[in-house]
């Protein structure tokens, strides 16, 4: 009789702590989906940063805006390059 009451013992308290990981686990996952609205806005707000980031400098870097700035003043010490002041190199030494 205490070998029964012992076999069932250990099953309920396995069964118990199965049951505790489980909902254990569950609670993580509801936390989480908790938290999935906030991280989606402010991954949103990332991205759309990052848009604006890439539109200003696309259009910083517009050759019409980059001519537009070597006519100021504090560039005017740049200059294009003259075809004999521009060195090329093989591309058979460069890939050495």
């Amino acid at each position: 009789m205490t070998g029964l009451l012992f076999r069932l013992g250990v099953c309920l308290s396995a069964f118990g702590l199965c049951l505790y990981s489980y909902l254990d686990k569950q609670n993580q996952v509801t936390h989480l989906k908790i938290q999935l609205p906030e991280v989606e806005k402010e991954l949103k707000l990332i991205q759309e940063g990052n848009k604006r980031l890439a539109y200003e400098i696309d259009q910083f870097e517009n050759p019409a805006h980059l001519i537009e700035l070597a006519h100021y003043p504090e560039y005017a010490h740049l200059k294009h390059p003259l075809l004999k002041e521009i060195l090329t190199v093989p591309e058979a030494l460069a890939s050495n």
